[in-house]
């Protein structure tokens, strides 16, 4: 057998081969297939490991030269002349991957293999390889750098923290030990794992960038003339020091690299292998966009590793808030292979640009794109000779962009659709049709009716809307094709600052541009054939809309819809003219519309929100978002719109306005609250598409014409794009505004913001795939949420100190009732207890409820002794943790004020009432008996929804172990929770019930957070909390009950009919009752 590869560079494919070979020799010839010697210059066949822990030793620290004849792997004496054949095959190993050939189509060209770096990486592996401290063999300096440098990630820990914990470790160590000083040494140790960056200098006016053969070595823009180079006070250029700069990350050795990783080259296939298909729409796989493309080019969905991109770019500020006119712009790619617990994480965001100061690319950003389509081009031809960890082969690896993400200003950059003015809805382009306020001076988007059925009532009522009847069909969206014919004219456009668009002028013999560029995009082959090419971010419409309504509704100055110059809009349009301003002598007075909320009516809303405590991370503090001086919301982030769009603004609303104006309202977030739900029934949208048409035009009767700017208008495509794309929480930028904060982490000079940025992901890419390999499966990594494990007692953490208690008997015994019922172990004894008193009591045998309390009160007793007499036998099946639980319990209770369980914080109502956050509530659902009277016999069982308050939290201890259990009041089901119109579920939290059976295990509750109802303060409106266990775990592997999502309540618009009684114009509709009104000056 050859063994020159032993000598070869380990990033070689040579030196790849040899390995595969050896290790296939040697699993033939071991007697135990589970364990081998490992050869690596460490072990040196001393240690015995599996088949993939010896390939990662060889790989990480090299095979032992000197080991020259194989004898512990079966290979003869030389002087034997039954040598074993070297073209032996073996079966398919799960830890080794298919050892077959794999120079099929490969060409074994080294000098393509042997990365340039060959010499840093060796001198990297030699000084990984060393130990931590003289004599250590558990701990080498590589893998100290790996956990600490993970740490640092993780937790955002600054560069001076983390040279101060080396410092400190170091101490801590015997003298000689090898952790690295500084900050700096440990990234010098990280570097040859890098995949680097290409830096090109760009003219500083966004004309070109410095690439190529012609413009490579030029000095000056052939475009504008201005210098490639910095100019000094004497306008001498500086040579060598850029005037802009991209940075570029590529990303097919990128690419190509998670594919060596078995955990993530498996998720890459999860679209395959384990993605549930039930009809129901969970993830871009089952959208029509994937299917199109596996049937247009079945070639390429052939391939399950084939990748599917999304693209995402938007500025930043790097300095906070320093300078609000610098602009950072990175690209950044998403693969939608993996789960979409995955896909959006920072661990699988890939940067792929970084687009330099000080202003925003803006139309010119298909200039800097330029290197990445380039690269795009490639993935979609095929790259040859990417190496399948998991399968252990080669393989062709082609990959397809679907769609670009983006908040509205960038849509219009990367797609060249213009998107303010008379053509702003990049869907209806030429067919927007808006209206020009005079007064307001803005455009609105008033044909909404296009949208409904033919016949439908609301086409023929001129006078509720803008005293138009409405006969026009909605438009049909443009195909990629239609728009590529029809932005050909504008190929050949110079780009750059100094060659703006020019202005289109009314005079000239042509319609409205709808286009400003073609977009750069378009250069790829299938890019045309896409049904959605840029996608609208909900993010960026939510806040806009949220905005609107919170604004128009509580009169906020800058952000209300309202006010003279609408006024006279509507009395121009012949409108509402009873809403047109009252002249006085200094001040004028607008009569309130039906969108304006009375004085007392602010005081309520104001209060509400002042009122509500949420739960820990479900949002900011609302109460820090509320003005009682101003009564207005303010500081109001895009997470605080998405919160009281979809849950607080319902409930606020529920005592105010008139009742088709509040409906119409929350019909509005309801529609926000159901397409951005995790799980999609296609057979739904439908539906959900005539529901909101009817709300926006509801929205239309009671609201002035200004309030319909295109942030209103673009809700009625986002249920297409739903349709053609998939589920929205894989397609807003809330994951890309998180990881821009990361970036904005990464600036520690402030004179090279984006030099930080790239040297700071290189770095945590290296850490990342490192990772993989030396870290725990379970560990928790830098970008991936950490697991949570479902069960008894795993996955809960104490959140306080202990306090013990000696709590009575009565209450003890119920405790361990409740453990012995929530037991699998023990089910099998609580049925042979039935049965054993239905013998004893064969006259109430019949008579379910005495049967359920009697073995409530005997079965603890019973069980200790049934588990004793077993325990005689030396065969008996008694589970261990049934040994100690047969015993009872200890008298003495440790209690706690808060506890950890699965990924969520709980906590008693007492520590509730000193802190910000709601924790205590609680919602269960089980299995219970529903009692017709006192004197029901045999009550029905069925699940039931059971909502309560922690009172108390204990940790039941078995000497072995402890379990934690809640002590709540339960609210009483029959007379204390309802369900109004709406579907609000609501609460009466002082009507108590179930006080036999208080306690339940911690890990079976969700956590829910009350509002007190504005309607009745008696009751109290229930929010249930997100699930945030993001990691499938064995008992649960669907991905909906996984992702966090906001359930508050059940997501059913109300009936149009059960209000909208509006059959022409009432005008009396329009004014709020009372002398109320908003006094504006002359």
């Amino acid at each position: 057998m050859d063994k020159s590869w032993m000598h070869a560079d380990r990033r070689s494919l040579k030196f790849q081969i040899g390995v595969d070979n050896f290790l296939k020799f040697a699993l033939a010839n071991a007697s135990d297939k589970s364990s081998i010697c490992c050869p690596c210059m460490k072990c040196c066949n001393n240690d015995e490991f599996s088949i993939r822990v010896v390939k990662d030793h060889i790989y990480f620290n090299g095979i032992f030269a000197e080991y020259k004849q194989w004898k512990w792997y079966g290979e003869p004496s030389t002087m034997n002349n039954n040598r074993v054949a070297e073209s032996e095959t073996v079966d398919f190993h799960p830890d080794l991957g298919q050892l077959g050939d794999k120079n099929n189509g490969i060409e074994e060209r080294e000098d393509e293999e042997i990365s340039r770096d060959s010499n840093e990486f060796l001198k990297f592996v030699n000084d990984g390889d060393k130990p931590l401290w003289p004599g250590n063999t558990k701990m080498t300096k590589l893998n100290a750098i790996i956990e600490s440098f993970n740490l640092k990630a993780k937790h955002g820990m600054s560069d001076h923290c983390y040279s101060d914990m080396l410092m400190m470790i170091a101490m801590f160590l015997p003298e000689d030990n090898e952790i690295p000083g500084t900050m700096q040494e440990a990234k010098k140790s990280l570097a040859a794992l890098g995949m680097g960056y290409e830096k090109i200098d760009a003219c500083p006016n966004d004309c070109i960038l410095y690439r190529g053969e012609e413009l490579a070595e030029a000095k000056i823009c052939p475009t504008c003339g201005a210098s490639r180079y910095k100019l000094n006070k004497d306008d001498v250029p500086r040579e060598g020091v850029s005037a802009k700069v991209l940075w570029y990350f590529p990303p097919i050795p990128r690419f190509k690299r998670i594919f060596q990783s078995t955990t993530t080259a498996k998720a890459l296939t999860w679209h395959v292998d384990d993605r549930k298909m039930d009809g129901m729409m969970r993830h871009p796989a089952d959208s029509p966009s994937w299917k199109l493309i596996d049937t247009k080019w079945p070639e390429f969905g052939k391939e399950p590793r084939n990748l599917r991109l999304a693209l995402s770019s938007d500025g930043f500020n790097p300095y906070r808030s320093l300078s609000s006119k610098y602009s950072c712009w990175p690209v950044i790619l998403v693969t939608y292979n993996l789960p979409p617990w995955l896909c959006m994480k920072r661990k699988h965001m890939m940067l792929t640009l970084l687009i330099a100061r000080p202003k925003q690319p803006g139309n010119d950003i298909d200039v800097y794109l330029q290197p990445l389509i380039d690269d795009l081009k490639k993935l979609w031809d095929g790259i040859e000779g990417v190496y399948d960890a998991v399968r252990g082969e080669y393989f062709k690896l082609r990959a397809v962009l679907f769609w670009t993400i983006n908040d509205f200003p960038a849509y219009g950059n990367l797609s060249g659709s213009i998107v303010k003015g008379y053509n702003a809805c990049p869907v209806c382009v030429d067919e927007t049709k808006p209206y020009r306020l005079k007064h307001s001076k803005e455009m609105v988007f008033m044909r909404n009716r296009r949208h409904l059925p033919r016949h439908h009532p609301y086409r023929k009522q001129s006078a509720a809307f803008d005293n138009t009847v409405e006969n026009d069909v909605a438009p049909i969206p443009l195909s990629g094709e239609e728009v590529l014919s029809r932005v050909k004219g504008y190929v050949g456009r110079k780009f750059g600052k100094k060659n703006p668009i020019p202005p289109w002028k009314a005079s000239d013999n042509q319609n409205r541009p709808c286009w400003k560029k073609q977009s750069v995009f378009f250069e790829l082959d299938y890019w045309k054939y896409l049904p959605v090419r840029h996608v609208f971010d909900v993010m960026y419409i939510e806040k806009n809309c949220c905005d609107a309504i919170l604004g128009t509704l509580l009169n906020i100055p800058g952000k209300s819809k309202d006010g003279p110059a609408a006024r006279m809009d509507m009395v121009k349009m012949g409108i509402r003219t009873d809403l047109q301003a009252t002249p006085g002598p200094n001040r004028s007075k607008l009569p309130l519309g039906s969108w304006n909320l009375l004085l007392e009516e602010k005081k309520i809303v104001c209060r509400s929100f002042f009122g509500m405590k949420v739960s820990s991370r479900f949002s900011s503090n609302v109460r820090n978002l509320v003005s009682m001086e101003d009564l207005r919301l303010v500081g109001l982030k895009s997470h605080d719109c998405h919160t009281i769009m979809q849950i607080l603004l319902p409930i606020a609303l529920r005592s105010v306005l008139a009742k088709p104006v509040r409906y119409a309202i929350i019909r509005f977030c309801l529609f926000f609250k159901a397409i951005c739900s995790k799980v999609i029934d296609v057979s739904k949208l439908k539906q959900m598409q005539a529901d909101l048409v009817d709300t926006v035009c509801l929205l239309e009767k009671f609201f002035p014409p200004s309030f319909f700017d295109i942030m209103i208008h673009l809700t009625v495509h986002l249920v297409r794009e739903v349709e053609l794309c998939g589920p929205v929480f894989l397609r807003w930028m809330y994951s890309f505004e998180r990881y821009m904060k990361v970036f904005r982490g990464y600036v520690r000079n402030h004179n090279f913001p984006e030099g930080c940025i790239a040297e700071n992901y290189i770095v945590e890419e290296a850490i990342a795939f490192c990772s993989d390999r030396f870290l725990d499966e379970g560990a928790a990594t830098a970008g991936i949420p950490t697991k949570s494990l479902s069960g008894l007692c795993n996955g809960c953490k104490r959140l306080s100190g202990s306090v013990m208690v000696a709590v009575p008997y009565k209450q003890l015994q119920l405790a361990h009732l409740c453990v012995l019922r929530n037991t699998e172990d023990a089910t099998p004894y609580f049925i042979e207890h039935m049965e054993f008193l239905k013998l004893i009591y064969p006259d109430m045998k019949k008579k379910k409820k005495w049967l359920r309390e009697k073995q409530n009160a005997t079965f603890a007793d019973w069980l200790k002794e049934r588990v004793a007499n077993e325990m005689m036998f030396p065969h008996n099946q008694v589970s261990e943790a049934l040994r100690w639980m047969a015993g009872g319990p200890r008298d003495l209770v440790p209690t706690y004020s808060g506890y950890h369980v699965i990924g969520v914080d709980f906590s008693t109502k007492d520590q509730d009432n000193k802190r910000t956050v709601q924790n205590s509530g609680v919602h269960l659902v089980a299995d219970a008996m529903q009692v017709a009277s006192a004197k029901d016999n045999n009550p029905k069982t069925r699940d039931m929804d059971f909502y309560g308050v922690i009172r108390e939290i204990w940790e039941v201890d078995y000497y072995k172990f402890r379990v934690p259990l809640f002590k709540c009041d339960w609210v009483e089901c029959s007379k204390g929770i309802k369900v109004d119109e709406l579907g609000f579920t609501l609460v009466k939290l002082n009507r108590l019930g179930h006080s036999n059976d208080p306690f339940v295990l911690a890990t079976h509750v969700k956590q829910v957070f009350y509002i007190e109802d504005p309607l009745d303060t008696d009751w109290s409106v229930v929010v249930r909390c997100p699930d945030r266990d993001y990691e499938r775990t064995l008992a649960d592997e669907e991905s909906d009950q996984i992702e966090v999502e906001h359930q508050p309540f059940i997501p059913t618009m109300p009936s149009v009919d059960t209000f909208d009684d509006l059959v022409g114009h009432q005008p009396s509709i329009h004014i709020r009752d009372g002398n109320e009104g908003i006094w504006i000056d002359n």
